[in-house]
């Protein structure tokens, strides 16, 4: 249990990322308040895919990319779209975004990532056993799916970089494919079992769970807005209105909210939503025992919150714009392809907000400018793959020890 005379931290972001930071802190008698402006765990971290993702750090941000953005910008059903009227204020963005492209930059950014996935199954196992749900993680694998040669090695960039840092794969023929799911269509001729991407049977209540065992050690959870902060020769405290709670630290992890929070401090950061859909069906008619991923036609199908959920793609269009819901209908009609004897009843749609950065590597670090400030966020699609990792991790940094990773490249200002 926390004590007076402990360090006060507020942790800002009640996301998955927030909320396993905050339970870490809380365990290493932090006093901890986790503030956010609506519940925890309803924002990104409720609609993401499941997925404990650790294969899918291969950066976006990769000269193979640059040139699919001209078909994919005139594409309306492409795997990532940009709003016209949001274009102009994405163009320091994507001038960082082809800087991080480079042959030279990309290896780096892969290792960066790989490090941070190479612990991530793992250190999920101690966090969902810790807080009594490790019974959500699924046993099965995700397989990535081909219809014809030509897909798969249009994919081959991807699976040449697992060989490179020694992730378990496996190719499948057909046969072996229909014999782990029965339901997918015959026109896949091939696909790769990724055995250690896994799901979770409800990603919200891992949020939720973290939550009460934060409390139920003392910590404090607050609904409210943070409209500045408190700041001498380092932070000290944290505004809601015209209340002003004092903090030791302040720990920023609201997602692609983020972003706003560290202009109030002078440390602006390139971050963007990129906003992501998805279709969670609860009368599909099929079951389902693996995660299915078709990287040509840019959609995942994730079995999970008891039903089917079924998501992919990007949209560039900022924090306010209206949910644009052709999006969700367009993975669902593709996922019908792979599942045809899908079924799309009883069914809600959703979009959320991913944070992502232009290099696609998160920034886990101390402010560059306000002692006393730390920052996770960034995760974009990994949030939920990252989060225990991330907390052990910022743990470690924000209390003093040595974090099991060199923590350079994810600083704050390497931008």
């Amino acid at each position: 249990m926390s004590t007076s005379t402990a360090t006060t931290t507020i942790v800002v972001g009640a996301g998955v990322v927030g909320a396993a930071i905050a339970y870490d802190l809380q365990k290493r008698d932090r006093n901890v308040t986790l503030i956010d402006r609506d519940a925890p765990g309803s924002g990104a971290s409720f609609g993401n895919m499941a997925s404990i993702a650790v294969t899918e750090f291969m950066p976006v941000a990769r000269p193979s990319t640059w040139k699919q953005i001209p078909g994919w910008m005139m594409d309306p059903e492409g795997p990532i779209r940009v709003s016209p009227r949001y274009m102009p204020r994405l163009i320091p963005w994507f001038i960082r975004f082809l800087a991080a492209s480079r042959p030279s930059a990309v290896r780096r950014l892969e290792a960066a990532g790989a490090a941070l996935c190479e612990r991530s199954l793992a250190d999920t196992r101690v966090l969902m056993a810790e807080i009594g749900v490790e019974k959500q993680l699924s046993q099965t694998g995700c397989l990535s799916l081909y219809a014809n040669e030509a897909e798969f090695q249009a994919d081959r960039e991807r699976i040449d970089m697992l060989d490179r840092f020694g992730f378990d794969y496996e190719v499948l023929d057909a046969a072996a494919i229909r014999t782990l799911e029965p339901e997918i269509t015959d026109q896949i001729t091939k696909a790769v079992l990724l055995p250690d991407n896994r799901t979770v049977a409800d990603p919200n209540k891992i949020v939720e769970r973290l939550v009460a065992r934060f409390e139920g050690m003392g910590g404090i959870v607050r609904r409210a807005d943070v409209t500045g902060f408190e700041r001498g020769e380092r932070i000290v405290g944290v505004r809601l209105g015209a209340e002003v709670l004092r903090a030791d630290e302040v720990v920023l992890c609201a997602g692609a909210f983020t972003a706003w929070l560290s202009k109030m401090l002078s440390e602006p950061m390139p971050l963007e939503t990129e906003r992501g859909y998805h279709t969670q069906i609860m009368a599909p008619g099929i079951k389902m025992a693996h995660s299915i991923i078709w990287p040509a036609k840019a959609f995942m199908v994730s079995p999970t919150a008891n039903g089917i959920r079924v998501g992919g793609t990007v949209e560039m269009a900022g924090l306010d714009a209206a949910p644009d819901y052709r999006r969700s209908k367009v993975t669902v009609r593709r996922a019908r392809e792979a599942l045809p004897n899908l079924k799309v009843e009883d069914f809600t749609e959703w979009m959320g907000h991913r944070p992502g950065f232009p290099d696609t590597i998160p920034v886990m670090s101390a402010s560059a400018k306000t002692p006393g400030v730390f920052y996770a966020t960034g995760h974009g699609h990994l949030g939920l793959t990252y989060a225990a990792t991330c907390a052990h991790l910022m743990g470690d940094l924000i209390t003093g020890g040595v974090p099991a990773l060199d923590m350079s490249p994810y600083r704050i200002d390497r931008f």
